[in-house]
C-alpha cells in the first residue's frame, strides 16, 4: 500500500487523471430539443469555447424564399474545456448532459472538430446525412478538411464526403472536388 501511494504523490496515475483534468478538449454536449443556438448564446455568457455547426437551408414558403441557418447535429453543441469546468457547462439552461460513458464525459477527436470548423468557415456546402459506417472509405488531400477521412458518395456527378462523429452517431455530408480525394486501402 504504501508503494501504490508513493507511485500517486510522485505523478503516477493521479497525475494522469489531473492533467487529463486540466487539459482542454472537446466534448458533446446533448442539448433539450431544439435548445442549441441558446445554449449557444448562453456559452458565449460564460465565455466557454464552443462550436455550433450550421448550414444554409433555402426555403420555399407561399410567397418567398427564405433562407435559414440550420443544425448539422440537432440536439448537440461542442464544448471546448477542461473536465474540471464541466460543471459550468452542465449548468447551462437546456443542457441535458455531456456525452460520455459511464458519468465520465467522453473527448472527441480535436482534429474532426477543427477541421469541420475551418471547412464550415470557409464556405463548404454540409448538411446533414444519415450516420454511416460502410462504403468506399476516402482521405481528404487539401483543403480546410485535408487529412480526414470519411465515406464516398456520388450523386449527379458530385462527390460528396460523409464525415461521420462515432461517439454521437452523427454524419455531416460535405461537397468536395474529386481531385481533393484519394481513396483508402
Amino acid at each position: 500500500m504504501a508503494n501504490h501511494w508513493t507511485q500517486l504523490k510522485s505523478g503516477g496515475e493521479l497525475g494522469i487523471i489531473t492533467e487529463a483534468y486540466r487539459e482542454k478538449r472537446w466534448y458533446a454536449a446533448y442539448t433539450s430539443a431544439n435548445h442549441e443556438k441558446r445554449v449557444a448564446e448562453q456559452l458565449v455568457v460564460r465565455d466557454v469555447e464552443h462550436f455550433l455547426p450550421v448550414y444554409e437551408s433555402v426555403r420555399r414558403w407561399k410567397d418567398r424564399r427564405v433562407t435559414l441557418k440550420c443544425r448539422c447535429f440537432p440536439g448537440y453543441v461542442f464544448v471546448c474545456m477542461a473536465l474540471r469546468d464541466r460543471l459550468q457547462v452542465q449548468q447551462v439552461p437546456g443542457v441535458a448532459n455531456l456525452v460520455g460513458f459511464g458519468g465520465t464525459p467522453a473527448a472527441l477527436p480535436k482534429e474532426a472538430i477543427e477541421a469541420l470548423r475551418a471547412s464550415l468557415e470557409s464556405g463548404v456546402r454540409a448538411q446533414p446525412h444519415p450516420y454511416l459506417t460502410l462504403g468506399r472509405q476516402v482521405q481528404v488531400r487539401s483543403g480546410p478538411m485535408a487529412g480526414m477521412q470519411g465515406i464516398l458518395l456520388q450523386r449527379k456527378g458530385r462527390f460528396r464526403v460523409v464525415i461521420s462523429i462515432e461517439l454521437i452517431e452523427r454524419s455531416v455530408a460535405v461537397e468536395l472536388d474529386e481531385a481533393d480525394l484519394r481513396p483508402l486501402p
